[in-house]
């Protein structure tokens, strides 16, 4: 893009250059090269700098949000996405044939333990094969780890390695990369090169202590969050694929519109049919919305959730940006750089990321097509977003920070035309009318319990009054002639006083 092009774009979206200058002034961003992130970052060893290096060349967008994750949880990820990136090298790899490719998947888990090892067969074109190349550095990293956290990441590289190989298997010298066919396929596909990262993550999460033990055993929703971003590229990347003779749109879903192929699905002359396909694309990928929302509830470390809320954000505004856009089948789409760093920005709690989730769907629902055979679907599908969101974090009400640090207010917003906001309003004064006349209630049984409050025989309409009266004696713990006794003994005390005084005087004032 083109500086003119930023320029513009910036001009007719102020708000994004607003949140760009904000970011650049205030963002503070985790400099893994200086001195004292050393302790953590290891970045003064040579191995370790090198594979700071390689994150930078295989993903730029994934090494900026790893790095800010706090303490030596970045270094153990940068560590960990490496490795499968060195497995995603090897499974995209056309030039390598089947009888070199499958043992190196399947095995590659082993190699963690082989120093000196590496691989340089890759095609020369293999954008990321210099992590092969030099993955002698990654072992010797990876030797270095924690062994709860190299516990965790060989054995995700195990089963994703196993499970690449067994759908590369099903290619044939007719067709050098095997089609995905159903749905299931589809699923199963995506866990094996996303959804075993996701649980992967969360198992180095929680063996970090930086999250809760229990989030290692949500295995759904991390499958999911790695399913919604891998199936988001996949939809993104359809051009790309093609190009490159590959392709994991499953044919459940463009053979359902009449495509004998992959190819035909850039043909400008169906461009209305692929279109309809891509938007089952987007459907499926809706899916997972609700449980990525559900796991990152459940994170408390606020470095861990930036890490895995902006990638899901990014991912919500990409299915926007590409639902029943053309453009995808000529070029590859991107979200705009100053949106992506508004939606960085607003990605700090699950209220926030929920609502950014909402409105893309809403936007994704304003551009269904009236002939769209999903159309009544993808409108399910957003209003699952959207009812998550308000029944999670209600719109109509607003959270402030309290006066003098007095902690977090919500209140209704009065501002709202929200029909919900009167019946809460009316809810809420209810539940405090019924709370304090059970305090009431409480406080009367109290006082008739020790006998200070006698209860009266019931009027005409039914209702009892209760009057507060000494009892009588002989009813009453409190005797009347205690009463008596008292008031003699104050005039009594009077008296004698007043003697004393003037005793006092006639002695020592006579003169």
């Amino acid at each position: 893009m083109g500086r003119l092009d930023t320029i513009l774009q910036f001009l007719t979206h102020p708000t994004e250059l607003r949140a760009v200058i904000n970011y650049k002034i205030w963002r503070d961003v985790r400099d893994i090269t200086k001195p004292e992130e050393f302790p953590t970052t290891f970045y003064d060893r040579p191995t370790m700098r090198r594979c700071w290096e390689l994150l930078d060349l295989t993903s730029r967008s994934f090494a900026v949000v790893i790095k800010d994750v706090e303490g030596d949880l970045a270094r153990t990820i940068c560590i960990f996405y490496v490795v499968l990136r060195a497995l995603d090298t090897i499974e995209d790899d056309m030039t390598l044939p089947n009888s070199v490719k499958l043992p190196l998947l399947r095995s590659l888990h082993l190699k963690l333990h082989e120093p000196g090892w590496n691989f340089d067969g890759s095609g020369p074109n293999e954008k990321d094969r210099q992590v092969l190349v030099e993955f002698d550095v990654v072992q010797a990293e990876f030797a270095l780890l924690d062994p709860k956290y190299q516990v965790v990441i060989e054995d995700i590289a195990r089963k994703m390695g196993r499970g690449m190989a067994d759908f590369a298997a099903l290619a044939t010298p007719q067709q050098p990369v095997a089609e995905v066919n159903s749905i299931d396929d589809y699923d199963l596909y995506c866990h094996y090169v996303a959804g075993l990262v996701g649980e992967g993550l969360s198992g180095l999460f929680a063996s970090s202590g930086k999250e809760r033990e229990f989030l290692a055993d949500q295995l759904t929703l991390s499958n999911s969050m790695g399913l919604l971003l891998q199936k988001t590229n996949i939809f993104r990347d359809i051009k790309e694929d093609v190009d490159e003779g590959r392709g994991f749109w499953p044919r459940a879903i463009w053979g359902a519109h009449g495509f004998a192929s992959m190819k035909e699905l850039v043909d400008p002359e169906r461009e209305k049919e692929a279109l309809f396909a891509a938007s089952e694309m987007v459907l499926d990928a809706l899916r997972h919305a609700t449980d990525a929302l559900d796991y990152m509830t459940l994170l408390k470390c606020q470095s861990v959730f930036n890490f895995v809320a902006i990638p899901a954000v990014m991912a919500m505004a990409t299915l926007e940006r590409c639902f029943m856009n053309p453009e995808i089948f000529r070029r590859n789409v991107k979200i705009r750089r100053g949106e992506a760093v508004k939606l960085i920005m607003r990605s700090v709690n699950p209220r926030d990321v929920s609502y950014i989730f909402r409105d893309y769907a809403r936007n994704i629902h304003r551009k269904v097509h009236k002939e769209d055979p999903n159309l009544l679907k993808l409108s399910i599908a957003c209003a699952k977003i959207e009812q998550w969101t308000e029944h999670h974090y209600p719109s109509f009400l607003s959270i402030s920070a309290g006066s003098g640090g007095g902690g977090i207010q919500t209140q209704i917003d009065q501002y709202t035309s929200d029909a919900r906001a009167p019946l809460y309003a009316q809810m809420y004064k209810d539940a405090q009318e019924k709370a304090s006349r059970e305090r009431r209630e409480a406080y009367i049984a109290d006082l008739r319990k020790r006998g200070i409050l006698k209860a009266e025989k019931t009027d005409e309409a039914g209702e009892k009054k209760e009057v507060a009266q000494l009892n009588t004696p002989g009813d009453n713990e409190l005797k009347m002639w205690h009463v008596v006794a008292m008031i003699v003994a104050v005039l009594v005390a009077m008296v004698g006083l007043g003697a004393l005084i003037v005793w006092i005087i006639l002695t020592y004032f006579n003169d």
